[in-house]
């Protein structure tokens, strides 16, 4: 199995049962070995108090890539520690994108770097994912 198609088959895995970025409309628009992109339209039940998407959605937003980036050599991953810098905001209507990038795996512990643009390529955040690797695969391998 190639490395791509074990990040296709995992993340295949893992949406099956991604109740909450399903909920929130996201689509996985792209997923290889280290990385993934996902993306959702900013709707009214979005906006916060200043008519913004509100950063709890941005977040979710990168914090999917981000998992979807790390579980896709076929381990359990989870998030160790994350964190979120919020360049400019979110519009309704528009189409919000982020993009993991594995930045260094070693042993059970990772490093991940998610940007998310707006719709005219703007930076609209930057977030930083640590991850664990825990004890299972997504589907059995042949070895």
């Amino acid at each position: 199995m190639t490395p791509q198609e074990r990040a296709e088959k995992s993340a295949a895995a893992i949406w099956a049962g991604d109740a909450a970025s399903k909920h929130l409309g996201m689509s996985l628009d792209a997923v290889g070995p280290g990385r993934a992109v996902m993306s959702f339209t900013v709707r009214a039940e979005h906006l916060n108090g200043h008519g913004i998407c509100h950063g709890g959605y941005i977040f979710t937003l990168a914090d999917s890539a981000f998992a979807f980036a790390c579980n896709s050599q076929n381990r359990l991953v989870v998030a160790q520690q994350n964190s979120i810098t919020y360049l400019s905001p979110g519009r309704e209507g528009e189409r919000l994108t982020a993009e993991a990038v594995e930045v260094s795996l070693s042993g059970r512990s990772g490093i991940y770097d998610v940007t998310v643009t707006g719709d005219d390529g703007r930076k609209v955040a930057l977030f930083r994912g640590l991850s664990r690797q825990i004890e299972g695969q997504h589907f059995e391998e042949d070895t």
